[in-house]
């Protein structure tokens, strides 16, 4: 074999010895990479967890005490207070779909409408209006 064929052999060895040197390299860099990120990761992770919940302490309780206060001011509301009721075939059955039906409970009275003010007696009101 001649001198030239030996050191082209010479230079491709160190060239793949180099390259395989490169790339171990680069595999622990890789490594040492992916722990630091895991690592950084998780601190981030415990540090928002933790702001979160203090956040969140923070928060809860000024909601808690409004809440607790506003539970006592609805305790204190009048119980005379009006509110709906829809006609029910039960309760009211000429009335359904009627365009007079009032339907408001004034201090525990149900005022049906102006012109019957505690309803009809059966399902055909002579005064039934389509809404």
């Amino acid at each position: 074999m001649e001198q030239w064929q030996k050191d082209l052999m010479e230079i491709v060895e160190t060239v793949a010895d180099e390259v395989e040197r490169f790339f171990l390299g680069m595999s622990e860099m890789v490594e040492a990479f992916c722990e630091l990120t895991e690592e950084f990761t998780e601190q981030v992770q415990t540090t928002i967890a933790t702001e979160v919940d203090q956040y969140i302490q923070d928060f809860a309780e000024p909601f808690f005490e409004v809440y607790g206060e506003l539970e006592d001011i609805v305790a204190d509301v009048d119980p005379g207070f009006p509110y709906s009721v829809d006609a029910t075939p039960e309760k009211n059955p000429a009335c359904i779909g009627c365009s007079n039906y009032h339907g408001q409970v004034y201090g525990g009275n149900l005022l049906v409408c102006a012109m019957h003010p505690h309803g009809w007696d059966d399902e055909n009101c002579p005064d039934w209006e389509q809404v």
